[in-house]
C-alpha cells in the first residue's frame, strides 16, 4: 500500500493507493498536536493529537487524496509535523504505514577553527600555561572520581588509564571547584567534594583527546549548582542504555541534575506498588491499549522502568556527580490518571476546558478525595525510590477555566476564599508541597506554580521558568528558587531552523546553536542569589526512535553546558570551535 504526504501551506496533504480492493478501511495516525480532516471523511475518533476516520472503499491501484490540518492555529513547520504512525485499520488487521522519513539530518561538518585557550568544554574559570607540554598514556590514581572517569571513558571507547601518576589532595573550596596542576612528573587535583575531583578528571579526560596535555594550572569553579539537562521519556520510551549513555554525555559536560519526566497525559512508567493499575493500563498505549497511539509511530509503544532499573539508573547517575530530578505531573497533564480514575473528576462538572494538546477532562479535581488518595500514594511511591530529596510536582499548562463547571470545587473555593482558577491550582499545588516537604522532601515544580491569591506553591519550592525568563524574574522577586530553561534558548527540540525538510517543534522559536548562548540568565544582578541554575529541556512528542535524539541534542547541549558553568558569557566562535570535537554517534557516545 503506497501513502504519501507532504505540507502545502497550513495543510497536510496526503495520498493513499492500495495495492489491494480496500473495504470499510480507517485511516489511523497522531501528529504533534490535534488534527482534524477538512476533506470531507468522517471523523471517527479524536484524542488530542490522535486521529481516526473513514476511508472510502478503493479498488486496488486507485488513488485517494486527503487533507488534515492542525487545529488550534498551528502551522506544520517541517517533517516532524507530518502524520505519525499513520496506519489502515481494516476488521481483522492493522497495515502500518511507511511514515514520513524521520530525525533530523547532521549537517555537513565544516572545517573546526582554532581558538585561544584550552580546548574545553565548559571554558575553565582561570589557565595559568607554563608553556611547556607533557605526552602521556594516560592516568593512575587512587580515588572513586578517578576510578568513575576510568569507567566512563572506557564506555566512550577513550584512553583515560595509564602511568601518570594523578594525586589529590583536600582544599577547602566551593562545592564542585577544583584546582588542577599539570607538570611533568605529576598531576595534582586540589578539591573539598567527590564532584570537584571528577570534574577534574573530566578536564583531564578532555585535555587528553587533544594530544599531548598543556603544563600550568587551572582554578575551576561553576557559576551555578543547579546544571541540568530535561528528558520526557513518557511520550517516547528510552531505553535505560539510552538515558545512561545521556547521563555520561552530561557528565563529560560537567552537568550535574538530571529531570527526568517518565510521566505525563499519555504514560506513568514507573510502577508504583500501591497503584498498580498504573503498571497495568499506563505502560504501553496504541491498538488495543487503555489510551490510542498517541505520539506513537507502530500498533504499540511503551516500556516501564522497573525498580531495579532505577536502581542501575541512579547508581550510574551518581558516580558521575548526578542527582536525579523526578517528575509526577499534578493536577494536569493527567489525561490517563483521570481516566483509569474517574472518582478523580467532578461527575457534575459541566465545564469544557480543553488542554492545549487537545485533551478534554486531562485535570484532577482538588475536590474530590480521590484525587489526594492518588496524589499521595504517588509522592510516597517516588520518593522512596529517588533519594535527592526532591521532587518535581509539575504544575504548567492548566486549561483556561478550569474547575469553573464544578460544583465540588467551587463550594471548596467558597470555602477557602478561591476566585480563580488560578487560586484554586495555587492552593492544590501548595497542599500537595506541604505533603511532600512533610516527608523531607523539597518540592520544584514550573513556573505556573507560583500563581494564585495564596502566593503559590510556597514550602522552599523551586521554579523552573520556561515560556521564558519573564516568569522565573517575577518568581525570584517573591522569594522563590529558580532554574531558567527558557523554551526560546535551552528547548533542544525546538527545530533548528525554518527549513521544511529540518526537524523539531517549532512553537517557541527555531533554536539553532548560537541561540543556546544568546540570553544572560541573570538580567538583573540583584536575583543572582536566587537564580540557582540553567537546565535544557528535551520533549518526545515527535521521536520514535532513540538515535533520534542524538543530533538534536548535539551540539546545542554544549551551549547550555556553558551558560550552566560558565560565569563570563561565552563567545560564539570558542562555542563553534569547541562543538568540533562533540559529535556523537547513534548510542550517544562520542566519536
Amino acid at each position: 500500500m503506497h501513502y504519501d504526504c507532504r505540507i502545502e501551506g497550513d495543510a497536510l496533504l496526503c495520498t493513499l493507493t492500495p495495492d489491494r480492493a480496500l473495504t470499510g478501511g480507517v485511516f489511523c495516525c497522531s501528529g504533534m498536536a490535534p488534527l482534524t480532516v477538512v476533506s470531507g471523511e468522517t471523523e471517527l475518533r479524536s484524542l488530542g493529537s490522535y486521529l481516526e476516520f473513514e476511508l472510502p472503499d478503493l479498488a486496488a491501484g486507485t488513488t485517494h487524496a486527503f487533507t488534515i490540518k492542525y487545529a488550534g492555529g498551528f502551522t506544520p513547520a517541517n517533517r516532524a509535523w507530518m502524520p505519525l504512525g499513520p496506519a489502515v485499520r481494516l476488521e481483522d488487521e492493522l497495515i502500518a504505514l511507511t511514515p514520513t522519513r524521520a530525525g533530523r539530518d547532521k549537517p555537513v561538518p565544516t572545517a573546526a577553527a582554532q581558538i585561544s585557550g584550552l580546548p574545553l568544554l565548559p571554558q575553565p574559570s582561570v589557565w595559568r600555561p607554563s608553556g611547556a607540554h607533557v605526552s602521556v598514556d594516560g592516568f593512575a590514581g587512587d580515588h572513586p572520581a578517578m576510578t568513575a572517569a576510568q569507567a566512563l571513558a572506557a564506555r566512550q571507547g577513550m584512553a583515560f588509564s595509564g602511568s601518570q601518576p594523578v594525586v589529590f589532595e583536600t582544599a577547602d573550596m566551593a562545592l564542585d571547584a577544583y584546582r588542577l596542576r599539570i607538570a611533568q612528573d605529576q598531576i595534582t587535583i586540589w578539591s573539598a567534594s567527590y564532584g570537584g575531583a571528577f570534574y577534574a578528571c573530566m578536564t583531564l579526560m578532555t585535555l587528553l583527546r587533544n594530544g599531548p596535555l598543556p603544563c600550568g594550572e587551572i582554578e575551576d569553579a561553576p557559576r551555578f549548582s543547579w546544571r541540568g539537562q530535561h528528558l520526557d521519556t513518557a511520550r517516547h520510551y528510552y531505553a535505560p542504555e539510552s538515558i545512561m549513555a545521556l547521563l555520561d554525555l552530561m557528565a563529560l559536560l560537567k552537568l550535574n541534575r538530571f529531570h527526568w519526566h517518565f510521566a505525563d497525559d499519555e504514560t506513568f512508567r514507573i510502577p508504583i506498588d500501591t497503584l498498580p493499575e498504573l503498571t497495568e493500563k499506563l505502560t504501553t498505549r496504541g491498538e488495543g491499549q487503555f489510551l490510542p497511539g498517541l505520539f506513537t509511530a507502530a500498533p504499540m509503544q511503551g516500556g516501564l522502568y522497573s525498580h531495579e532499573t532505577v536502581r542501575d539508573i541512579l547508581a550510574h547517575a551518581a558516580a558521575l556527580n548526578i542527582e536525579i530530578l523526578p517528575e509526577i505531573e499534578a493536577p494536569a497533564h493527567a489525561l490517563g490518571l483521570a481516566a483509569l480514575y474517574p472518582d478523580t473528576r467532578d461527575p457534575d462538572d459541566s465545564g469544557e476546558e480543553v488542554s492545549v494538546q487537545g485533551y478534554r477532562g486531562n485535570v484532577l479535581n482538588p475536590a474530590m478525595p480521590k484525587t489526594w488518595e492518588v496524589l499521595e500514594k504517588l509522592v510516597d511511591g517516588i520518593t522512596a525510590l529517588f533519594p535527592f530529596g526532591h521532587l518535581h510536582l509539575g504544575c504548567d499548562e492548566l486549561p483556561e477555566d478550569t474547575w469553573m463547571g464544578s460544583p465540588r470545587a467551587k463550594a471548596l473555593m467558597a470555602e477557602h476564599g478561591l476566585q480563580t482558577t488560578q487560586d484554586l491550582q495555587g492552593w492544590t499545588i501548595a497542599k500537595l508541597a506541604a505533603y511532600t516537604a512533610a516527608k523531607g522532601v523539597r518540592p520544584a515544580a514550573w513556573e505556573e506554580a507560583a500563581q494564585g491569591s495564596n502566593g503559590g506553591i510556597g514550602h522552599d519550592a523551586i521554579l523552573f521558568s520556561w515560556t521564558g525568563q519573564g516568569p522565573g524574574l517575577e518568581a525570584a522577586r517573591a522569594g522563590y528558587d529558580v532554574v531558567m530553561t527558557p523554551a526560546q534558548h535551552v528547548y533542544l527540540d525546538m527545530a533548528h531552523t525554518d527549513d521544511t525538510d529540518d526537524w523539531g517543534a517549532s512553537w517557541a522559536a527555531f533554536v539553532d546553536l548560537p541561540d543556546t548562548i544568546a540570553w544572560d540568565p541573570v538580567p538583573d544582578p540583584a536575583l543572582a542569589d536566587r537564580i540557582i541554575g540553567v537546565q535544557g529541556s528535551f520533549w518526545s512528542e515527535f521521536t520514535t526512535r532513540d538515535e533520534q535524539l542524538w543530533p538534536m541534542l548535539m551540539p546545542r547541549m554544549l551551549g547550555v553546558a556553558m551558560m550552566a558553568w560558565q560565569t563570563e558569557r561565552p563567545e560564539f566562535a570558542t562555542l563553534q570551535a569547541l562543538s568540533h570535537a562533540y559529535d556523537i554517534d547513534d548510542g550517544g557516545r562520542l566519536v
